[in-house]
């Protein structure tokens, strides 16, 4: 059976834990930052983890896991 092929652009966007998991940046965290709390930009620094709903189409564009 052939290799089969990385979706590059989840590659750059999705790391996997050692659990299986994958975790990802947030969002909103790119402009317009003055209105924003310090708090709140903090918040937006940390990965979160995907969710469980969305696990088997990250699964299925990173067949090998994303290193």
């Amino acid at each position: 059976m052939p290799k089969l092929k990385t979706h590059r652009g989840a590659a750059k966007r999705f790391k996997s834990t050692a659990t299986g998991k994958f975790k990802r940046g947030k969002a909103f965290k790119s402009h317009i930052l003055t209105k924003k709390t310090t708090k709140r930009k903090r918040a937006l620094d940390t990965p979160t983890l995907i969710s469980k709903q969305d696990q088997k189409k990250v699964e299925h564009m990173l067949p090998y896991g994303s290193r």
